[in-house]
């Protein structure tokens, strides 16, 4: 974590947290054009935010939060319940800076998780959060994001077994 800096300039910042919020969003969406969307909004929440942040951590945490909450917005927003899937942009076409490492059946197998398991598993094992942490981003009791995240895995189990059987 990086020295603590109340008036962090906006380059710093967004080299520190842009992946961590697109890849919630990400997460939440399945789609970039989407992410890159809620990226943004996020960040300009941020910008035209009055907050004070008591360190570093506070800061981040607010990010996080923000995120899942632009993401469930977007998930019920009218845009997107009307518009058609048009799909992805080709590979080649989308933004190498927010690819994801590694797209082994690990990803594409959380990726395949129900959207509400997705958040947890992401925070969890993503971004190193602990249980506590993740309910008070997600605004949800540590016993449901305990019960959420054992439901992945046991989903995740399901999911790979299957792949090698």
């Amino acid at each position: 974590m990086p020295e603590f800096r109340q008036d962090l300039p906006a380059k710093e910042l967004l080299e520190l947290y842009s992946d961590t919020v697109y890849r919630i969003a990400y997460s939440r969406t399945q789609n970039r054009s989407d992410a890159e969307d809620i990226t943004q909004d996020v960040f300009l929440k941020y910008i035209s935010s009055d907050k004070k942040w008591r360190d570093e951590e506070h800061r981040k945490a607010w990010l996080i939060r923000v995120a899942v909450n632009c993401s469930k917005d977007f998930m019920k927003s009218a845009h997107k319940r009307y518009t058609a899937d048009i799909g992805e942009l080709p590979e080649k076409a989308a933004d190498e800076s927010y690819e994801i490492e590694e797209k082994s059946e690990i990803y594409y197998a959380v990726k395949s998780l129900p959207e509400k398991y997705r958040i947890p598993i992401h925070l969890f094992y993503y971004e190193d959060m602990p249980i506590a942490a993740i309910a008070k981003v997600t605004g949800t009791k540590e016993s449901t994001v305990r019960s959420q995240l054992s439901r992945a895995r046991d989903m995740l189990k399901k999911i790979l077994k299957e792949e090698y059987t």
